[in-house]
């Protein structure tokens, strides 16, 4: 189950390397899923952006958030049930999907449903945040805070979500990583005896992984650094970790521990003194994970985050040739 931006493309720019790495994946046996909080386009239009990017897809490999909430919804009121819609297309053709009627935000509905989209109107927003605080039950399709943009990160739904729980005092049922409905939804569709969760993100990703109970795999071609790993906790540790997706066809070897020290493939990491220091010569996945295991142990043990200030991250492509 593979996310999207960070992960096989960032922005309008395929990962470098995901094609060839996903063709790869497919050959050795293995069904794909692509899998996207982002509720405002259709399976369809996420398939076609990325067969334009080289990677084949079909709108069978897509499951969306906004098909994760519909599938909440037709369960709890079922199909025929008139839903208020607060988004854009790709929510809108996830409730006609399941059986279900989108309504406007001040028609007769049993609930409302909310999601990204760029047309949504004030008038709406303002709407439905009063039908909520009256009670009308709300599902959300993801909580995200940020949405990416060429420009730069962007407000995202959840900056929405959480302007409309202000006002009316209520939080919604959220479909999207990192609750559980999206994983769910991705299973129940697409199958699979051993679910892998692949993601940048650790509190989207590699938390929704947990919050099934699925292993999980990062890669290191989107927002997570050396920081954002040393610091991470028990939920936010992913199973592997990869420097990009050929992590798909690799061995992943455990570290090993020698007293205070982790070694694996020609590097030895530690905490002394509470500074992260990893030295040797090696594959570059293989740095990153004895520093991960190095620092989680340090912080299991002390409760404080390991120092990382001079600690050089390996030259990736370098150290890959």
């Amino acid at each position: 189950m593979l996310d999207l931006d960070g992960v096989v493309y960032i922005g309008g720019e395929a990962v470098a390397g995901a094609a060839a790495h996903l063709r790869a994946t497919r050959d050795a046996g293995m069904r794909i899923a692509f899998i996207t909080n982002n509720a405002a386009r259709t399976p369809g239009e996420v398939a076609e952006h990325l067969s334009d990017l080289g990677v084949d897809a079909d709108p069978r490999d897509v499951v969306t958030s906004a098909q994760a909430a519909a599938h909440l919804l037709v369960e709890r009121h079922g199909a025929g049930a008139n839903v208020a819609l607060l988004g854009g297309p790709g929510l809108q053709a996830a409730l006609v999907e399941v059986g279900l009627v989108p309504v406007g935000a001040a028609d007769d509905a049993v609930a409302v449903v909310s999601g990204y989209g760029p047309d949504v109107l004030w008038r709406d927003i303002m709407r439905v945040a009063m039908r909520v605080r009256d009670g009308l039950p709300w599902t959300a399709s993801n909580a995200d805070a940020t949405l990416p943009t060429p420009a730069g990160p962007a407000p995202g739904h959840g900056v929405l979500v959480d302007t409309l729980s202000r006002f009316a005092g209520v939080r919604p049922v959220v479909a999207g990583k990192p609750q559980r409905p999206l994983l769910d939804e991705t299973i129940r569709r697409v199958g699979g005896r051993r679910p892998l969760m692949v993601g940048d993100r650790l509190d989207t990703d590699i938390e929704g992984a947990s919050n099934v109970g699925i292993d999980s795999l990062l890669v290191l071609t989107g927002v997570t650094g050396l920081a954002e790993l040393v610091a991470a906790h028990d939920a936010h540790r992913p199973t592997y970790i990869a420097v990009d997706l050929a992590g798909l066809l690799e061995s992943h070897a455990a570290p090993a521990r020698h007293g205070d020290a982790w070694v694996l493939d020609g590097w030895r990491g530690g905490a002394p003194g509470g500074r992260l220091t990893v030295e040797g010569d090696g594959p570059a996945s293989a740095w990153w994970r004895v520093a991960a295991c190095a620092a989680w142990a340090y912080l299991d043990q002390t409760g404080s985050v390991v120092d990382i200030n001079g600690v050089g991250v390996p030259d990736t492509q370098e150290l890959e040739r």
